[in-house]
């Protein structure tokens, strides 16, 4: 047997017949025809179980048919990617469902006279009202804590990856983690036993901006440690070759380049405590008129907004909770946008 015959017959027990995607197609029909079938024949309803069934059967017959025609080792491959896939798209529907289900029940109501107009004076019941003063109080509340936590948790992070070195570091570190998994409704009777009772202050958006920078400064510190962790080290030690300062080469170069990914982590904060209730309800109390002063007097906000609204045994007042959520989701997409847009300029000019 010559060399080329040796190649050949190697080779044909190498290659395999492949599945077209025409066969692929065929499969994923037949799957959904028997998952109809199914259905029908028996007391299941539920979309979502179709869906379900449906997959699992498509994998199934997939994978078997795979055995058959390419082999086991191919079979294996597509029946792990499969998985990944389905994982993937179980991780992902919910996320859409809630968006599609709120943007549909959100825009029943939403128009501008909603978004100009307060609850003062307005029954719950009554089709009128809005829910400007909501605005106003969680853009006024998330720009105060973000004053607050994000300089006082970059510098934690700037400490604990560029000047930490012993106990103190540790400690900083091991409280950090603490904070990361505490209750949204303890930092709120927290602020609401020491600045409220013990202090004897009024309920007000600053309370509730206090209240929300204890659940967001963990994160910001854990996001900015991170990022500032991935500059490479040869950036560092190339400005101390030239005299530099360490503070200096802090700012002007390991800052600049983890900006990216700072801002990305403060974002993911911002978005956290923007729709958070629990601190909200014991410290800033809620209001049904405008109140544009944070630091004096019971505010708005929209999660009060919805969880109010959410609660009362009308569906006028159920229609504006679902159209304060949707405007809760876009006030946070248009920030994540403007902060990414900032981020990238800023890289540019470093």
């Amino acid at each position: 047997m010559t060399h080329s015959d040796m190649a050949a017959v190697v080779s044909s027990t190498l290659v395999r017949a492949r599945l077209s995607r025409w066969s692929l197609a065929a499969i994923a029909v037949g799957a959904i025809a028997a998952a109809l079938v199914l259905f029908v024949v028996t007391s299941m309803q539920s979309r979502v179980g179709f869906l379900f069934v449906a997959a699992g059967l498509y994998v199934v017959t997939q994978t078997a048919v795979s055995v058959l025609v390419e082999g086991w080792r191919r079979a294996k491959d597509r029946l792990m990617t499969s998985i990944v896939v389905a994982c993937t798209c179980a991780a992902i529907l919910p996320l859409v469902a809630v968006l599609g289900f709120t943007i549909v029940k959100g825009m029943v109501v939403l128009n501008g006279s909603f978004l100009a107009h307060t609850m003062r004076g307005v029954a719950e019941q009554d089709p009128g009202g809005g829910i400007y003063h909501a605005i106003i109080g969680t853009l006024e509340q998330v720009g105060l804590v973000t004053l607050i936590a994000v300089p006082f948790g970059l510098l934690v992070a700037i400490y604990l990856v560029e000047y930490s070195s012993g106990r103190l570091g540790r400690v900083v570190s091991f409280f950090v983690d603490v904070m990361t998994g505490l209750p949204s409704i303890v930092a709120g009777l927290f602020i609401f036993a020491l600045w409220i009772l013990v202090l004897g202050q009024s309920f007000s958006g600053f309370a509730g901006s206090l209240a929300l920078a204890i659940l967001m400064l963990p994160t910001v510190v854990r996001s900015a440690e991170e990022m500032l962790k991935i500059v490479p080290t040869s950036l560092r030690e190339a400005s101390y070759a030239l005299g530099i300062q360490k503070w200096i080469t802090v700012l002007r170069i390991v800052l600049p380049t983890a900006l990216t990914g700072i801002v990305t982590g403060v974002m993911l904060a911002v978005a956290r405590v923007t729709g958070e209730t629990a601190p909200l309800l014991l410290t800033v109390f809620g209001n049904s008129a405008l109140n544009f002063n944070p630091f004096s007097g019971a505010q708005a906000s929209l999660p009060l907004f919805v969880f109010s609204e959410a609660g009362l045994p009308n569906e006028t007042a159920i229609n504006r909770a679902w159209a304060a959520a949707l405007v809760l989701i876009l006030i946070v997409l248009v920030l994540t946008i403007f902060a990414r847009v900032i981020a990238r300029l800023a890289s540019v000019r470093s």
